[in-house]
């Protein structure tokens, strides 16, 4: 019995572990070509250091999110202040967030991206901030803008 048990907190620790395990892609090419290829649409999550945390530490991290994203969306997470970035790509995020209408960060946009002839395009599906409630009620409002009945 104990070692059932021992097995089952060992499964468990594992799957919640890899669930918190996410892939953020920082490069608009790379998640657009992801997005087409595996024919999701993308999660761009703008953000700044120094924005608040709650979005990230109440929904992102936990496994509900984790789940619900690998089977959804292609996850982009645009740092308007990281240094690692070149200038043009910093140059192409900030003019993405004033496509969108990002006015405050940090904010998450929905949106399929497409290629055609060497151009890039956006159909901007909807736009979530945080909300109270948790990954739960977030979730539900994502689903609501990827699905809308």
């Amino acid at each position: 019995m104990i070692k059932k048990l021992l097995f089952l907190l060992f499964f468990l620790g594992t799957f919640l572990t890899h669930a918190q395990n996410l892939v953020w892609k920082t490069s608009m090419t790379d998640a657009v070509a992801a997005g087409m290829e595996q024919k999701k649409p993308l999660l761009i999550y703008f953000t700044i250091e120094g924005a608040p945390q709650k979005i990230q530490t109440e929904i992102f991290n936990t496994p509900d999110f984790a789940v619900w994203s690998r089977e959804n969306v292609i996850l982009v997470k645009l740092d308007l202040s990281d240094p690692k970035i070149s200038d043009a790509e910093r140059e192409q995020n900030t003019k993405l967030k004033g496509a969108f209408g990002v006015d405050e960060l940090p904010e998450v946009c929905f949106t399929i991206g497409s290629v055609r002839k060497e151009k890039t395009t956006f159909n901007l599906l909807g736009k979530l901030p945080y909300r109270p409630g948790g990954a739960i009620a977030w979730l539900k409002q994502s689903n609501l803008i990827l699905n809308p009945e």
